[in-house]
């Protein structure tokens, strides 16, 4: 790869160079961890093989907190290994869309919204902000993110689907309990030698003043770009930009994503018909559900992982149950 970097036409491309770029301290990150997994634990079977010989409740306890530590940086490690389909080391792109119920969905669009930045601030990916509608009374109509870091979508994919929450509405002058839904979709960034045809024909374009409150979270414009795919009716919106032509570079390059993974999932639910597997794509069949009341549980229905500390996952604690549903599916 240095040799590569050091040719005159490598930054001929520079997307593509930095693509490669990218690729190569993947996998060398990978290399280096493996190493030093390794390494840590022959570490640790040595002091485990002298402990046995001479214990010592102390040394006991610290190699306790040495295994843990070790188990929960394997399991991230096995997880980026098994992570090797064509885009998951691609960046993400990440949609919330409150479900019926109003003022009610919409608060929890938006604290699902704050529930993955948290995540990203503790993964170290980035969080830019492509679009956020603020609802007038509480919460957001909708929102766009890009997140960037590797393995972003590999990570995120499982995310796709409709979240359940059940609580004591605040918005309730009488206390009762509410069960609200969002819908979260992600979709990986194409890489720039991906090919997807799109006929001029089939477009709807329309330009806008940037809409709704979004403060800090957009560049304000005036030039937002919104456009539909008439086909498939697939609609992206893009406000974040300066000006017109990259915001409507950027809606291109969503809707480029979009459909590529209306393909895959094309072809996915081909394979499931041939093996005679059924499975519902409907609102009421949502895939994580959050009860804050009458107990509390965050439980995923298809690999059954759950975890009672409520807060833990909404401050973006996701570990658990992305590696639990990249397990079951890969």
């Amino acid at each position: 790869m240095d040799a590569k970097q050091a040719s005159a036409d490598f930054w001929d491309e520079p997307q593509k160079a930095q693509e490669l770029v990218k690729e190569y301290n993947s996998l060398k990150r990978l290399n280096d961890d493996y190493y030093s997994l390794s390494g840590r634990l022959e570490d640790l079977l040595g002091n485990v093989e002298q402990l046995n010989k001479d214990y010592d409740p102390e040394m006991h306890e610290l190699l306790e907190l040495e295994y843990q530590d070790l188990d929960s940086l394997f399991n991230k490690f096995e997880m980026e290994v098994l992570l090797s389909n064509k885009y998951d080391h691609a960046n993400a792109y990440l949609e919330i869309h409150p479900g019926a119920g109003g003022t009610e969905a919409q608060d929890w669009a938006q604290m699902l919204f704050r529930m993955y930045q948290r995540y990203c601030e503790k993964q170290g990916y980035s969080f830019a902000v492509q679009e956020y509608e603020e609802a007038i009374d509480a919460g957001i109509k909708s929102c766009m993110v890009l997140i960037k870091g590797d393995l972003a979508y590999g990570y995120l994919k499982g995310e796709s689907g409709v979240h359940r929450l059940v609580r004591i509405s605040p918005f309730d002058s009488n206390s009762r309990r509410h069960t609200s839904f969002a819908a979260v979709e992600i979709t990986p960034e194409l890489p720039s030698d991906v090919d997807i045809q799109i006929d001029e024909k089939d477009l709807e374009i329309d330009t806008m003043r940037s809409s709704g409150a979004g403060g800090q979270h957009i560049n304000k414009t005036d030039s937002a770009v919104r456009i539909k795919h008439i086909p498939t009716n697939i609609i992206v919106f893009c406000q974040s930009e300066r000006s017109q032509l990259q915001n409507k570079e950027r809606c291109m390059e969503l809707l480029k994503a979009k459909l590529y993974k209306r393909k895959l999932e094309e072809q996915e639910a081909e394979k499931r018909a041939l093996k005679g597997e059924q499975k519902k794509i409907e609102w009421g069949s949502q895939i994580r559900s959050y009860v804050f009341c009458p107990y509390t549980l965050v439980k995923d229905h298809r690999s059954n992982y759950e975890e009672g500390n409520v807060d833990k996952v909404m401050d973006g604690e996701l570990d658990g149950f992305l590696f639990s549903y990249l397990k079951t599916n890969i």
